[in-house]
C-alpha cells in the first residue's frame, strides 16, 4: 500500500521538482527502505525491488522530460522481460538510490541498466527489456526515438544484455512449439 503514497509523491512533487538529464544520462531517486518493505529476514524483500524499479523509471522518463508527452500520446511502457542479481541485503530504514539509465535498443526492445546502491556499496543490479504500448500496438523503437529528438547511433549494448538478450531467444525457442508440431530439441548455447 505504501508504494501508492511514493506513486502519488512521486507524480505530485518529484515530477514537478525533478532534475533535467539527457536521454542517455544516470537518473537516480532516493528511498529509505520502511519496515513495511522489508520481510521476517529484517530486509527489503525480493518483491519491493521491481516495484521501486517501476518508481525510478517513471521519474527516469520525467528527468528526460518525456512523461507528459508520452502520457498525452497514450504511450504506456510495458517491460517484456527483467533479469536481477542480489548481492547485498537493504536493511529497515536504510537510505538507497536507484540508479537508472537507458543502456541501449534493438529493433523491437529498448533496455534499462537499474542498481540500488547505498552507502555500503551495490545492493542489486537488474536489467528490463521493455516497449511502449498504444491502443494495443507496439510503437516502434523508431518512432519513439524520433518523438524525443535522438537521432544518434545507438549506444553498444552490455555485454551482459547482449548475453542476456540470447538467453531470451532460447527460452522462448525451447518453449514455444515449433512451426511444424514436431518435439523441439535442446540446443546448448555458445
Amino acid at each position: 500500500m505504501n508504494l501508492y503514497f511514493r506513486l502519488i509523491w512521486l507524480f505530485l512533487w518529484r515530477n514537478r521538482h525533478c532534475n533535467k538529464i539527457d536521454f542517455l544520462d544516470t537518473s537516480r531517486l532516493a528511498y529509505r527502505a520502511l519496515p513495511t518493505d522489508c520481510d521476517i529476514n529484517f530486509h527489503l524483500t525480493n518483491s519491493r525491488y521491481p516495484a521501486f524499479m517501476d518508481l525510478a523509471r517513471t521519474y527516469m522518463m520525467a528527468e528526460m522530460g518525456f512523461l507528459k508527452r508520452f502520457l498525452k500520446l497514450g504511450w504506456m511502457p510495458i517491460v517484456n522481460a527483467a533479469e536481477f542479481t542480489y548481492i547485498r541485503d537493504i536493511k529497515p530504514f536504510a537510505k538507497f538510490e536507484i540508479e537508472t539509465k537507458l543502456v541501449g535498443w534493438d529493433e523491437k526492445y529498448f533496455y534499462i541498466e537499474q542498481r540500488f546502491v547505498s552507502a555500503r556499496g551495490l545492493h542489486c543490479i537488474a536489467h528490463v527489456r521493455g516497449v511502449f504500448v498504444c491502443k494495443g500496438k507496439q510503437v516502434a523503437i523508431a518512432t519513439m526515438l524520433a518523438e524525443v529528438g535522438f537521432n544518434e547511433p545507438a549506444p553498444q549494448l552490455p555485454p551482459e544484455v547482449i548475453k542476456w538478450k540470447s538467453f531470451l531467444l532460447l527460452k522462448k525457442e525451447c518453449n514455444l512449439p515449433s512451426p511444424t508440431g514436431e518435439p523441439m530439441e535442446f540446443r546448448a548455447a555458445s
